[in-house]
Protein backbone atom coordinates (compact mmCIF):
# COMPACT_ATOMS: atom_id res chain seq x y z
CA UNK A 1 0.00 0.00 0.00
CA UNK A 2 2.12 2.94 1.24
CA UNK A 3 5.79 1.89 1.12
CA UNK A 4 7.61 5.22 1.32
CA UNK A 5 6.87 8.78 2.37
CA UNK A 6 8.87 11.81 1.29
CA UNK A 7 7.85 15.23 2.51
CA UNK A 8 8.42 18.07 4.95
CA UNK A 9 8.67 17.27 8.65
CA UNK A 10 6.00 19.41 10.37
CA UNK A 11 5.75 17.98 13.92
CA UNK A 12 7.79 15.71 16.17
CA UNK A 13 6.00 14.30 19.24
CA UNK A 14 7.70 11.02 20.19
CA UNK A 15 6.95 8.47 18.85
CA UNK A 16 4.70 10.25 16.32
CA UNK A 17 5.59 12.53 13.43
CA UNK A 18 3.53 14.63 11.09
CA UNK A 19 4.91 14.72 7.54
CA UNK A 20 3.43 17.04 4.92
CA UNK A 21 3.39 15.45 1.47
CA UNK A 22 2.15 18.07 -1.01
CA UNK A 23 -0.59 19.34 1.29
CA UNK A 24 -1.55 16.02 2.90
CA UNK A 25 -0.32 15.48 6.46
CA UNK A 26 0.56 11.90 7.38
CA UNK A 27 0.78 10.86 11.03
CA UNK A 28 3.58 8.31 11.28
CA UNK A 29 4.72 6.35 14.34
CA UNK A 30 8.48 5.72 14.39
CA UNK A 31 10.88 3.86 16.69
CA UNK A 32 13.18 6.07 18.75
CA UNK A 33 16.19 4.93 16.70
CA UNK A 34 14.60 6.61 13.67
CA UNK A 35 13.32 9.55 15.72
CA UNK A 36 16.83 10.51 16.92
CA UNK A 37 18.10 10.63 13.32
CA UNK A 38 15.37 12.93 11.98
CA UNK A 39 16.19 16.28 10.43
CA UNK A 40 14.99 19.56 11.95
CA UNK A 41 11.37 20.72 11.62
CA UNK A 42 10.68 22.20 8.19
CA UNK A 43 13.31 19.97 6.54
CA UNK A 44 12.70 17.24 3.97
CA UNK A 45 12.41 13.70 5.35
CA UNK A 46 12.19 10.32 3.61
CA UNK A 47 10.87 7.30 5.52
CA UNK A 48 10.16 3.72 4.53
CA UNK A 49 6.72 2.81 5.83
CA UNK A 50 4.50 -0.04 6.89
CA UNK A 51 0.72 0.44 6.89
CA UNK A 52 -1.15 -1.57 9.53
CA UNK A 53 -4.87 -1.87 8.84
CA UNK A 54 -6.93 -2.78 11.87
CA UNK A 55 -10.65 -2.85 12.45
CA UNK A 56 -10.56 0.43 14.35
CA UNK A 57 -7.68 2.30 12.67
CA UNK A 58 -5.16 2.57 9.88
CA UNK A 59 -1.72 3.19 11.40
CA UNK A 60 1.36 4.18 9.44
CA UNK A 61 4.78 3.22 10.83
CA UNK A 62 7.98 4.83 9.52
CA UNK A 63 11.58 3.65 9.49
CA UNK A 64 14.92 5.20 8.63
CA UNK A 65 16.31 2.01 7.08
CA UNK A 66 15.08 -1.05 5.24
CA UNK A 67 16.64 -3.28 7.95
CA UNK A 68 14.46 -1.63 10.61
CA UNK A 69 11.32 -2.08 8.53
CA UNK A 70 12.13 -5.72 7.73
CA UNK A 71 12.80 -6.42 11.41
CA UNK A 72 9.53 -4.72 12.38
CA UNK A 73 7.68 -6.93 9.89
CA UNK A 74 9.36 -10.06 11.31
CA UNK A 75 8.43 -9.02 14.86
CA UNK A 76 4.74 -8.41 14.17
CA UNK A 77 4.39 -11.89 12.64
CA UNK A 78 5.06 -13.40 16.07
CA UNK A 79 2.00 -14.38 18.09
CA UNK A 80 1.50 -11.96 20.98
CA UNK A 81 3.76 -9.26 19.54
CA UNK A 82 1.79 -6.34 18.18
CA UNK A 83 2.97 -3.25 16.38
CA UNK A 84 3.37 -1.25 19.63
CA UNK A 85 5.55 -3.97 21.15
CA UNK A 86 7.62 -4.22 17.95
CA UNK A 87 8.08 -0.44 18.02
CA UNK A 88 9.18 -0.63 21.67
CA UNK A 89 11.74 -3.34 20.83
CA UNK A 90 13.21 -1.27 17.98
CA UNK A 91 13.23 1.79 20.25
CA UNK A 92 15.04 -0.11 23.00
CA UNK A 93 17.74 -1.75 20.90
CA UNK A 94 19.24 -1.51 17.43
CA UNK A 95 18.56 -4.11 14.75
CA UNK A 96 22.17 -5.31 15.12
CA UNK A 97 21.79 -5.68 18.91
CA UNK A 98 18.54 -7.58 18.45
CA UNK A 99 20.11 -9.86 15.85
CA UNK A 100 23.05 -10.56 18.14
CA UNK A 101 20.77 -11.27 21.12
CA UNK A 102 18.78 -13.73 19.00
CA UNK A 103 21.88 -15.39 17.53
CA UNK A 104 23.44 -15.80 20.98
CA UNK A 105 20.02 -16.66 22.54
CA UNK A 106 20.31 -13.96 25.25
CA UNK A 107 16.83 -13.42 26.70
CA UNK A 108 18.23 -11.05 29.33
CA UNK A 109 19.02 -8.40 26.72
CA UNK A 110 15.43 -8.50 25.46
CA UNK A 111 13.87 -8.25 28.92
CA UNK A 112 15.62 -4.90 29.42
CA UNK A 113 13.21 -3.43 26.86
CA UNK A 114 10.15 -1.96 28.64
CA UNK A 115 7.10 -4.17 28.09
CA UNK A 116 9.07 -7.32 27.28
CA UNK A 117 8.78 -10.01 29.92
CA UNK A 118 10.61 -13.29 30.21
CA UNK A 119 7.97 -15.30 28.30
CA UNK A 120 7.81 -12.81 25.43
CA UNK A 121 11.61 -12.69 25.24
CA UNK A 122 11.81 -16.47 25.06
CA UNK A 123 9.11 -16.55 22.35
CA UNK A 124 11.05 -13.94 20.35
CA UNK A 125 14.27 -15.96 20.63
CA UNK A 126 12.50 -19.12 19.51
CA UNK A 127 10.49 -17.60 16.64
CA UNK A 128 13.29 -15.41 15.23
CA UNK A 129 16.10 -17.95 15.49
CA UNK A 130 17.50 -18.38 11.99
CA UNK A 131 15.36 -15.54 10.59
CA UNK A 132 17.08 -12.55 12.15
CA UNK A 133 20.82 -12.35 12.52
CA UNK A 134 21.37 -15.48 10.46
CA UNK A 135 24.36 -13.83 8.76
CA UNK A 136 25.96 -13.39 12.19
CA UNK A 137 25.24 -16.98 13.22
CA UNK A 138 28.42 -18.75 12.14
CA UNK A 139 30.73 -16.07 13.50
CA UNK A 140 28.79 -15.87 16.77
CA UNK A 141 28.93 -19.62 17.23
CA UNK A 142 32.70 -19.50 16.82
CA UNK A 143 32.87 -16.63 19.28
CA UNK A 144 30.72 -18.44 21.84
CA UNK A 145 33.16 -21.35 21.71
CA UNK A 146 36.16 -19.15 22.61
CA UNK A 147 36.99 -18.40 26.23
CA UNK A 148 37.81 -14.66 26.05
CA UNK A 149 36.07 -14.01 22.77
CA UNK A 150 32.99 -12.37 24.28
CA UNK A 151 35.22 -9.94 26.22
CA UNK A 152 37.12 -9.07 23.04
CA UNK A 153 33.85 -8.65 21.10
CA UNK A 154 32.39 -6.40 23.82
CA UNK A 155 35.55 -4.28 23.80
CA UNK A 156 35.27 -3.77 20.02
CA UNK A 157 31.59 -2.86 20.35
CA UNK A 158 32.45 -0.40 23.14
CA UNK A 159 35.01 1.21 20.83
CA UNK A 160 32.18 1.97 18.40
CA UNK A 161 32.57 -0.77 15.82
CA UNK A 162 29.36 -2.29 14.43
CA UNK A 163 28.41 -5.90 15.19
CA UNK A 164 29.32 -6.96 11.66
CA UNK A 165 32.74 -5.25 11.80
CA UNK A 166 33.50 -6.69 15.23
CA UNK A 167 32.42 -10.22 14.27
CA UNK A 168 34.46 -10.03 11.07
CA UNK A 169 37.51 -8.88 13.05
CA UNK A 170 37.00 -11.77 15.48
CA UNK A 171 37.72 -14.22 12.67
CA UNK A 172 41.35 -13.04 12.65
CA UNK A 173 41.77 -13.73 16.39
CA UNK A 174 43.09 -17.24 17.10
CA UNK A 175 41.06 -19.31 19.57
CA UNK A 176 42.40 -19.12 23.10
CA UNK A 177 43.96 -15.66 22.67
CA UNK A 178 44.16 -13.47 25.75
CA UNK A 179 41.89 -10.43 25.94
CA UNK A 180 44.55 -7.76 25.34
CA UNK A 181 46.28 -9.74 22.56
CA UNK A 182 42.91 -10.52 20.97
CA UNK A 183 41.87 -6.86 20.97
CA UNK A 184 45.21 -5.86 19.39
CA UNK A 185 44.85 -8.51 16.66
CA UNK A 186 41.23 -7.54 15.99
CA UNK A 187 42.08 -3.83 15.78
CA UNK A 188 44.97 -4.63 13.43
CA UNK A 189 42.61 -6.52 11.09
CA UNK A 190 40.07 -3.68 11.25
CA UNK A 191 42.73 -1.12 10.29
CA UNK A 192 43.57 -3.14 7.16
CA UNK A 193 39.93 -3.29 6.03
Amino acid sequence: MIGRIAGILIEKNPPQLLVDCQGVGYEIDVPMSTFYNLPALGEKVILLTHLAIREDAHVLFGFGSSEERATFRQLIKISGVGSRTALAILSGMSVADLAQAITLQEAGRLTRVPGIGKKTAERLLLELKGKLGADLGAASAAIAAGDHSSDILNALLALGYSDKEALLAMKSVPAGSGVSDGIKLALKSLSKA
